[in-house]
């Protein structure tokens, strides 16, 4: 049950209406008995015709107190008035077991939704606060895997079995009381027959775990292609490799249809193997306790035993439910696993609770000894760098080399492993993580735009900007002339992932959102390299404005782009190998100058 500690923990916070729960439910099978133990005087009437058939021949206090009731309230009546008497507390008895039931059911619905609520609230916010590392080895399709169909099958699976778990084993109690109480004899014989129907019960279910993790784990790679489909349908059709994406696809979709096919052959005996054995215990019941009460050898009459069948054969839906509903946890149980590999998975960047608010830039930022290694790969190793306020520092080399890690480590994306990252003197740690972000704005190479206005992207970090402020960040992006040529101008949808507009225009638009935003620190992760040479040089010149009396990190592919740079350090294997201006770069006849000459030969 530790796999569910958290759905118990989401419960524990409404004690009050589980009680009112209990209470309604516990009433609910109460009146169900009440309405089915009227059965037995029933008979007696219709097979004596007198009232006398009324009175439970049992000498136990209750059944005393229970003849005196039926004294009190039949009275003389006549054997059709008592008739008449017995159908109007049947219909009351359902009718408010049917109250209560509905009752139950108001107050429990909404805690199943707000437990599906609060579950996914915190995942989404964990991933929020997931470093981006940890996205980097995982498949996204499995990802939304887990945030979209684990959650849907913990709310059917489990969320919606809570009901079951607690009036189902509450009906059994209530009712094998009851049972217990009219025969001792046959109860315990039915108590002797459980554990067989259950460890049968618990065969049938035990493979379903095992075999839905395998269903969510092939559902989250079919996502995956699907999100790779999506993303590069041009190169699928320029290389006619549909027949080879349809193939891997179609593989894929036929294991989840197979697994999933054995999953529900599975669930779906559980229920009519379940009836079936109840069924098979209540024959045996009526064949044996028949015979008991026929020879004389039970203290029962008839009427009571058609009572105690009517009252047992009461269980069999609720064990039938009961093990549809330890068949569907089994299921579920899979998906909260997955589930919370995600919530479990270590913060690695957090916040400081106590941190100081970084206010404003005002010296230097410096890297001490730096080193970050991921698992057991050396990313970087021993950075030693200062980059006065002011300054534009460019960070070149090969692919791989640890550029863009570097500058990651500045907004604490990732944090070191070794050494320290200090802003003002200060370790960047010590800040709260909020006011460290806020004074920082980057540009990747891959522009990053939702799904919305155009006005809504240039604003997205700061959204109280008002119309005039947009307009003029867009102008120093060079980004004004080709908006105001929308149909809708600033207030045009530019589509999913910003489809609806060019590269280069997706590119001044996240450098009109850096300029909106007028952060000290900037950090310009290649943001020109995929572009043409027209639009490059329109977000050259955006760049250029961007950077005046700014601090800036800009890492380089076309280098031709940072030759004005403050300072180059060019990264091999982690490691600062040259530093130095252009000029400087190019005298060593190094690294730096043999990148140049390639680009120049190029």
């Amino acid at each position: 049950m530790k796999k569910y500690s958290r759905i118990f923990r989401y419960l524990g916070a409404f004690k009050g209406k589980i009680v009112l729960y209990f209470i309604t439910t516990v009433l609910s099978i109460v009146f169900s008995i009440v309405s089915l133990g009227m059965l037995m005087p029933f008979f007696d009437l219709i097979f004596k015709g007198d009232n006398a058939g009324l009175m439970p021949k049992m000498d136990s206090p209750l059944t005393v107190y229970i003849r005196k009731l039926l004294i009190l309230w039949v009275g003389n009546l006549n054997p059709i008035g008592a008739l008449g008497f017995i159908c109007v507390i049947i219909v009351v008895s359902i009718l408010l077991k049917n109250l209560f039931l509905y009752l139950s059911f108001v107050i429990l619905n909404p805690l199943k939704n707000k437990i599906v609520h609060k579950l996914r609230a915190e995942l989404y916010d964990k991933i929020l606060r997931l470093p981006i590392g940890y996205f980097t080895e995982r498949r996204k399709g499995d990802l939304i895997s887990r945030i979209t169909n684990d959650v849907s099958e913990v709310e059917v699976s489990l969320i919606g079995a809570l009901e079951g778990w607690i009036r189902d084993p509450l009906t059994i109690l209530v009712n094998f009381v009851v049972l217990f109480y009219i025969s001792p004899q046959l109860t315990i014989a039915i108590l002797i027959c459980i554990p067989i129907v259950g460890f049968i019960l618990g065969r049938i279910s035990r493979s379903l775990k095992r075999q839905s993790n395998e269903a969510a784990i092939k559902l989250g790679e079919s996502l995956s292609i699907l999100d790779e489909t999506l993303n590069g349908l041009r190169v699928i059709k320029a290389f006619n490799i549909e027949g080879l994406l349809r193939g891997r696809f179609g593989k894929i979709n036929d294991e989840l249809y197979e697994t999933k096919n054995k999953i529900t052959k599975r669930r779906d005996l559980a229920s009519p193997m379940s009836e079936f054995l109840g069924v098979l215990v209540f024959t045996g019941i009526l064949w044996f306790g028949g015979q008991l009460v026929l020879g004389g050898k039970l203290s029962l009459t008839p009427s009571m035993f058609i009572g105690y069948l009517a009252l047992f054969y009461n269980i069999i839906n609720p064990v039938k439910t009961l093990s549809t509903s330890f068949s569907n946890m089994q299921k579920g149980s899979s998906a909260i696993v997955r589930i919370e590999e995600i919530l479990k998975t270590k913060i690695t960047v957090d916040d400081n609770p106590n941190g100081k608010q970084l206010l404003s830039f005002e010296n230097k930022i410096e890297f001490r000894n730096a080193k970050f290694a991921y698992e057991d790969a050396v990313i970087l190793n021993n950075i030693n760098l200062t980059i006065e306020k002011g300054k534009t520092i460019a960070l070149v080399g090969s692919s791989g080399a640890g550029k863009s890690t570097l500058a990651d480590l500045v907004p604490r994306f990732h944090d070191v492993t070794g050494g320290e990252v200090l802003i003002d003197g200060i370790n960047i740690k010590d800040y709260s993580l909020q006011s460290v972000r806020k004074l920082m704005s980057i540009v990747t190479q891959e522009p990053i735009l939702f799904n919305d206005t155009i006005a809504e992207n240039i604003a997205l970090g700061y959204p109280e900007a008002t119309e005039k402020e947009i307009i003029h960040a867009a102008k120093i992006a060079n980004a004004h002339e080709f908006i105001v040529k929308k149909e809708l101008g600033y207030n045009s949808n530019i589509g999913d992932r910003g489809s609806k507009l060019s590269g280069g225009e997706r590119q001044r638009l996240t450098i009109a959102r850096a300029v909106l935003k007028n952060p000290p620190i900037l950090i310009l992760d290649e943001a020109t390299s995929s572009l043409d040479t027209e639009s490059e040089r329109l977000v050259q010149d955006a760049i250029n404005n961007l950077m005046e009396d700014r601090t800036s990190i800009v890492i380089a592919h076309r280098l031709s782009t940072v030759r004005h740079a403050d300072e180059i350090l060019v990264l091999q294997k982690g490691e600062i190998a040259e530093r130095g201006t252009h000029e400087q770069l190019l005298a060593l006849n190094g690294i730096y100058k043999r990148l140049v000459d390639m680009q120049e030969v190029k």
